[in-house]
């Protein structure tokens, strides 16, 4: 073994994979918490005792055999088996196995079938209104120093154009639930419309807001959020003026539909797949709607051109010439 180490289980590599990698890659923290717990599911399949120089392709495939017969989806798969890959890749790194087993592997997991969800115009239409329905009716801040009285009204218009700005920032940007969560004061330059996005891999980006009445939104919000008192540096801010989670910005999307009447279930992420659709189905080329999203592979974002293709598919039959033409016989 490299570095003169004799003997590693397959539970101190974990151990230290997880140290070692996570201090050196940006990652969030609950990609972090799920190799953790794909690596964990996989040591116990192995035995823990399993010494690290002693993984072999066989144990790899019969997991994977293992985790198609307990049910798992193949997107599940693919993740929990990539996390043991990136695990192995590691340790050839370092020098303490030789080569990686999954040279001599080949799995055969199954495509993925699901496709993104998005919104109809309609629907989405309907969210953004009603986010601006909720923002109207309280929209006057309090002017001058805030006694309690007049910081709670502050807070609550404040979440109100809150939940605009947020709204308006999906699908003006495309951006991830988590992306937003994560953003900072400074993150966002007024003046140009411009987000520094902190992307998935450590992949930074910029993310433009190109309307202007959604680029008003954003500075608005902006103003009211400088004026709360907080030590938070996060854009967007719950009722206790801390950063707003994930969680709370799920729960917000929820809200507005419910208030808008939409009856289907609407989580943030489907904004993001619903202006990424539109964009293709407006004629955006595909390679600057990769760039939109952030996507590393264009192969992920070509995902949403058979959803396009569908949609140009059903207006050519309903509108094509050739239907009414009426030829000679």
């Amino acid at each position: 073994m490299g570095q003169g180490t004799t003997y590693m289980d397959l539970k101190r590599a974990g151990q230290e994979f997880l140290s070692g990698y996570f201090s050196t890659h940006d990652r969030r923290t609950k990609t972090k918490t799920a190799y953790a717990n794909d690596l964990k599911q996989f040591q116990q399949f192995a035995a823990e005792g399993l010494d690290l120089q002693s993984l072999s392709g066989t144990v790899i495939e019969q997991w994977a055999a293992h985790l198609r017969h307990e049910g798992y989806m193949p997107a599940s798969m693919r993740r929990k088996i990539a996390a043991v890959k990136v695990f192995c890749s590691y340790w050839v790194r370092k020098g303490e196995l030789k080569e990686s087993p999954f040279w001599r592997v080949k799995l055969s997991i199954g495509r993925i079938q699901q496709l993104p969800k998005s919104l109809n115009e309609r629907d989405m239409g309907a969210l953004l209104t009603q986010a601006r329905v909720r923002h109207a009716v309280g929209a006057s801040y309090p002017k001058g120093p805030l006694n309690a009285q007049g910081r709670r009204a502050m807070g609550a218009t404040y979440r109100a154009l809150r939940d605009l700005a947020l709204v308006d920032l999906l699908f003006a940007t495309g951006i991830r639930v988590g992306e937003a969560s994560t953003l900072d004061i400074e993150d966002f330059a007024a003046q140009d419309g411009v987000f520094m996005i902190k992307g998935k891999g450590g992949r930074h980006r910029l993310a433009f807001v190109v309307q202007s009445e959604a680029l008003q939104v954003q500075q608005n919000h902006l103003v009211a959020r400088a004026r709360l008192e907080t030590e938070s540096h996060a854009l967007f801010l719950n009722a206790s003026g801390k950063r707003l989670s994930t969680q709370g910005i799920a729960k917000t999307i929820a809200r507005l539909r419910r208030e808008a009447g939409i009856e289907r279930h609407v989580t943030p992420h489907m904004l993001r797949h619903t202006v990424a659709t539109m964009l293709l189905r407006n004629g955006a080329d595909v390679r600057v709607v990769q760039e939109f999203l952030g996507h590393a592979s264009i192969a992920t974002t070509q995902r949403y051109t058979h959803i396009t293709k569908e949609h140009l598919i059903d207006v050519l039959r309903k509108f094509h010439p050739s239907s009414s033409l009426k030829l000679a016989g």
